[in-house]
């Protein structure tokens, strides 16, 4: 009878145990749902619960929280020469600066904007600059964090947004995001 306890009780200490060890290795995915392009070309994480809309003349993807729709991540890929690299286009500073003036707060627009944050990071032979932004709205303030990479001919803008009082509560989850943007051919 005491054998049988204690092997009951050491079965349950494992399960426990490997339940403890899973729910801890989930680190950087933990919240997220998975999406991979349809032709396999990259992918990223985006948080559990947002759903993907249809926008016509817009970007390639836009997904939003059901719940906060000011909450969104966008996916813009345009047109670049075969030949162009990321640092032949300019500086993370310099790519930063031209997002900002040329797309998130154009000269006579209604919207300011500043440029907090611009770095280069490598992963797996590609350059990605990471930008992060403040967008002054007339009616609230915008947090934007962006990722800009080039691969085969195309220049590829990735980027979360929230209005700036929600931006502590998911400046963590959206760095992990934008970060998760990589390339699988």
């Amino acid at each position: 009878m005491r054998s049988l306890l204690r092997s009951s009780v050491r079965f349950f200490a494992l399960i426990f145990l490997i339940c403890s060890l899973s729910s801890c290795s989930a680190g950087m995915t933990s919240g997220l749902e998975t999406f991979k392009s349809g032709d396999g070309r990259y992918g990223f994480f985006y948080p559990i619960g947002w759903t993907r809309i249809a926008v016509k003349d817009g970007p390639e993807l836009v997904f939003h929280d059901l719940i906060n729709s000011d909450e969104t991540l966008s996916l813009v890929i345009s047109d670049v020469s075969d030949d162009i690299e990321l640092k032949k286009i300019g500086s993370p500073l310099e790519v930063g600066e031209r997002l900002m003036n040329n797309l998130l707060a154009p000269d006579g627009g209604d919207r300011k904007a500043e440029l907090i944050d611009a770095n280069a990071r490598d992963v797996d032979g590609r350059t990605f600059y990471d930008i992060e932004y403040l967008i002054h709205l007339s009616e609230r303030d915008r947090h934007e964090l962006a990722t800009v990479v080039v691969d085969h001919g195309y220049l590829y803008t990735f980027a979360a947004g929230t209005n700036d009082v929600r931006w502590k509560n998911v400046e963590d989850l959206f760095k992990r995001v934008i970060n998760s943007f990589n390339f699988f051919i």
